[in-house]
């Protein structure tokens, strides 16, 4: 992963609160040994419903994640960071995280932004009504910022 101080790109919103490892990516995905080709797995229960956030062609290519409550917890599986990696999540946003997942994120370059719940739910609305949107996360002045 290439460091960055500065990320912008449209986001996604993930409207779904204590989401585990085993969501994130299910056990069966373990088996890989390399860091690749875990994109497929994301999600995979979730995937299968068509109205599913990822399904739609409007949050195609989004590199944010804004995602509920109490996301990555569960068991410690870095594969889980590689999945959000391999699918192009440059960043996740959400009030709170586990502790294990922030911290395998921040080794393997994953970036983690945790805001307050309400700061959190009016991004998903603004990205809900135009998906669009570019959420710009500076590392620098320490700022979350999309226009809206």
């Amino acid at each position: 992963m290439e460091p960055f101080t500065t990320h912008t790109g449209r986001a996604v919103p993930l409207r779904r609160g204590n989401v585990d490892t085993d969501q994130i990516i299910p056990a069966h995905w373990l088996k890989k040994v390399t860091r690749d080709g875990f994109e497929d797995g994301l999600f995979e229960a979730w995937r299968r419903d068509p109205e599913f956030v990822l399904n739609q062609e409007r949050y195609r290519g989004a590199t944010v994640l804004v995602a509920g409550p109490d996301f990555g917890t569960g068991s410690s599986r870095e594969h889980a960071v590689w999945a959000l990696q391999n699918y192009g999540f440059k960043a996740v946003i959400s009030a709170r995280f586990a502790d294990i997942f922030r911290g395998n994120s921040l080794k393997n370059g994953l970036l983690t932004v945790v805001l307050p719940q309400e700061t959190v739910d009016r991004l998903q609305q603004l990205v809900e009504a135009d998906p669009t949107t570019e959420v710009t996360v500076d590392l620098v002045t320490r700022q979350v910022r999309a226009k809206g």
